[in-house]
């Protein structure tokens, strides 16, 4: 990934982190983004190589603008990877049934993980190389309705069906991410390492075919059979 710009949101924490770290490693230069200053600050510090932090909620739509003309300006030819992590669930996973659902959390939901994805990607597409590649992490609870996981499940279903419909608009690459269940403040802390989980954002981002991934959902099949 050298001489690459990429933008991760939602990198304080989890899947985010993790990719960025990934991405840094390999020689990228990394933008990335979180609501609250001082967690991003502290993971900023934390990666080796060329990393830049901007405080940004991907909720707010010139937030997230400020945050792709940052990364743009430092750039040779534009944006070349964006991954959108920024989620949030408000609840225990499998512990939120949709007909107990806040109307305040579903929207905030709806906002953070859809919208926000949305917001994302319109945001980046002035800024985005001519091959660039826009990365959007799910979960299979966004085709395979499952009890208790409420707001977030319709969210992150909402965020594929986003995904789809720029790749079939955009001359770039867009497609959803699925790494499985992954170790975070989202699952409860249950799952896999989000260290492993990032070694399928780099494959998705660098090696995967682009027409093999195009508009479609990626997972650890794919990845483990094109690298094994």
């Amino acid at each position: 990934m050298d001489g690459l710009t990429a933008v991760v949101t939602g990198a304080s924490r989890g899947i985010g982190e993790a990719v960025a770290r990934r991405f840094a490693d390999e020689g990228a230069r990394v933008v990335v983004c979180a609501r609250e200053q001082d967690a991003l600050d502290e993971v900023v510090a934390d990666i080796d190589g060329e990393v830049e932090g901007l405080r940004a909620d991907v909720r707010d739509e010139f937030d997230v603008e400020r945050l792709m003309e940052t990364a743009a300006r430092g750039s040779d030819g534009g944006i070349d990877v964006v991954v959108a992590c920024a989620g949030v669930y408000h609840g225990s996973p499998g512990e939120t049934p949709l007909a107990g659902e806040a109307y305040a959390a579903f929207d905030d939901a709806l906002r953070t993980n859809a919208r926000g994805v949305f917001a994302t990607v319109r945001e980046a597409l002035p800024h985005l190389a001519d091959d660039a590649r826009v990365l959007v992490p799910s979960g299979n609870v966004a085709r395979e309705a499952k009890p208790g996981y409420g707001s977030y499940a319709v969210s992150k279903a909402a965020a594929e069906a986003v995904v789809r419909g720029f790749a079939t608009e955009l001359d770039q690459t867009a497609c959803v991410v699925d790494p499985g269940v992954v170790a975070t403040r989202l699952t409860g802390g249950a799952g896999r390492d989000p260290e492993d989980a990032a070694g399928l954002f780099h494959w998705a981002a660098t090696d995967a075919p682009a027409e093999d991934v195009d508009g479609k959902v990626v997972g650890l099949k794919e990845y483990r059979k094109a690298t094994a």
